[in-house]
């Protein structure tokens, strides 16, 4: 069994080929209850076809509006530690709840996308949350972003999401039976030092529940990830929630996988859908086969990242 956040780094397991869908939600209100009924419904809807996906990924905030304004009143205290048992039964999230029953439904693997957490230990602290189920509906990993999307673009946005979140510090990844995945959420995918300790530690991709608005979108929703793919020669994938020009925020949409020859494998628009990736080893295999720079690298030139002293 594959069933916790590697606090330890045993030899990861071997990359087979895995099914991934990702989930660019839509009719994402103010509703939370409608809200998870909503991605629970989607997360069905995903698996109901004639070849199920292995893993299954829901976009950042999926359980509320984007916006430093709503994270406090759609907080929920998890309370999750990683290496101990999780009763899911006994969480305080209703979030957790019903994303823990959808994987165990569908059995599958769930990204349970984003939502805004409140610290157990200290309430005054929130943060913007990444939870993972097993097929068993079991909590097995947790990555709180790291990198608060604090920027101030004139006369096109401004968003400080450290007016209410504190960022989160650990690096987080988890095995299943067919791959090492790594987990980032939307800005961390602009710190390329998370991607390539992620990758030199044996993830296999790297997954970002985002919400890039329609300024940094165009700008670089695609280069970002098609450069965190190429230089660390790994799947790399952002699912974002549909665009809602009736919100407060505008989320740019095109969920994206890109492979390690930052090839885009598959892209949505910006409405609510599915999209279906088939990933094949070959290509990873191949792209460091025919461009070794997993085994060139100079670490007597300059520092491996990876080797130094991390939260993980």
């Amino acid at each position: 069994m594959f069933l916790r956040a590697m606090s330890t780094f045993a030899e990861s397991p071997a990359l087979k080929p895995f099914r991934l869908a990702l989930i660019q939600l839509g009719q994402i209100g103010s509703d939370k209850k409608s809200n998870l009924a909503h991605a629970r419904e989607m997360i069905k809807k995903a698996v109901s076809g004639q070849k199920k996906p292995d893993l299954v990924v829901l976009p950042e905030c999926f359980n509320s509006p984007y916006g430093h304004v709503h994270f406090p009143v759609y907080a929920e205290t998890i309370g999750y530690t990683p290496g101990q048992t999780y009763d899911v039964g006994k969480s305080e999230s209703d979030s957790v709840k019903v994303l823990s029953e959808a994987a165990k439904e569908a059995g599958i693997w769930l990204i349970g996308g984003s939502i805004p957490e409140r610290d157990a230990a200290d309430s005054k602290k929130l943060y913007n949350t990444c939870t993972v189920y097993s097929p068993q509906g079991d909590l097995v990993a947790l990555h709180r972003k790291v990198h608060l999307f604090d920027i101030d673009i004139p006369g096109k946005i401004t968003f400080k999401e450290s007016e209410t979140l504190t960022g989160g510090t650990t690096m987080n990844m988890f095995d299943t039976p067919f791959a090492r995945i790594g987990l980032g959420i939307c800005y961390d995918v602009r710190f390329p030092e998370l991607a390539m300790i992620a990758a030199r530690r044996g993830c296999h991709a790297i997954i970002y529940p985002s919400a890039f608005n329609m300024t940094t979108g165009p700008l670089h929703w695609e280069l970002l990830q098609r450069s965190r793919a190429v230089d660390n020669q790994i799947f790399v994938s952002m699912c974002s929630p549909a665009r809602d020009m009736s919100a407060g925020y505008h989320a740019w949409g095109h969920s994206m996988v890109v492979d390690p020859m930052a090839t885009v494998l598959a892209e949505a628009g910006h409405d609510e859908e599915i999209i279906y990736v088939d990933i094949d080893p070959a290509v990873l295999h191949s792209a460091r086969a025919g461009i070794p720079v997993t085994t060139q690298r100079r670490f007597d030139v300059y520092p491996d990242v990876s080797k130094a002293k991390t939260n993980i």
